[in-house]
């Protein structure tokens, strides 16, 4: 597990992108009851009796979790972005890369072994997952207040995350290598530990 990018016969292997747990202490079954909210709002699912204005405010409720979620992921993204800048330039790669570089492999152009593992954690979705954890770092450097959100905002914050993305995968001009050309492991913070403590007894 390389620390910097190092070359290979094929191509570059850039440092892991770790993910840590994230934890607010909200537990799935209240997740759950925000998203099935959503539904209930737009009439998918039979209502369970709670006024249109509870159901809201679960509906907003939910998508404030979501959001805290995808920034702390985003933090996670952006450390490995600036290792992957700071160790390729640092390895003379001749070709031009900047964070978008890698913002555009780990978003668009995914190694196999990647998606193989994050399907294998339930995450399907995890192009636009890392799109707009990448796009919510752009707009704070700390999670905002709830009372600090325009409801319009939390309702339909994934737009506006995808837009802020794409606002900045436009901001630098970047060469984008196929996926092959570009490899990196991707662990959970634990178990990248238990890896390290292996070796570390190995040694």
């Amino acid at each position: 597990m390389p620390s910097q990018a190092t070359t290979s016969a094929g191509g570059w292997e850039l440092p892991p992108l770790i993910l840590h747990p994230f934890n607010e202490r909200v537990p799935p079954s209240v997740l759950l009851e925000n998203s099935k909210a959503a539904l209930m709002l737009s009439g998918l699912i039979p209502g369970d009796g709670s006024s249109n204005q509870d159901l809201h405010h679960r509906l907003l409720a939910g998508r404030y979790s979501e959001i805290r979620m995808l920034f702390f992921l985003g933090k996670d993204v952006f450390r490995w972005l600036d290792q992957c800048l700071d160790s390729t330039v640092r390895a003379a790669n001749s070709d031009p890369v900047c964070r978008q570089t890698f913002a555009g492999l780990l978003v668009g152009n995914t190694p196999e072994t990647v998606k193989e593992k994050l399907v294998r954690w339930g995450v399907s979705d995890y192009s636009s997952l890392f799109a707009r954890a990448i796009g919510l770092n752009l707009i704070w450097t700390e999670p905002p207040a709830f009372d600090s959100l325009a409801e319009e905002f939390l309702t339909n914050y994934h737009a506006y995350a995808d837009a802020v993305y794409h606002a900045f995968m436009r901001a630098e001009a970047y060469g984008m290598p196929p996926g092959r050309n570009f490899r990196f492991d991707l662990y959970a913070s634990g178990e990248y530990s238990r890896i390290l403590e292996s070796e570390w007894e190995s040694e």
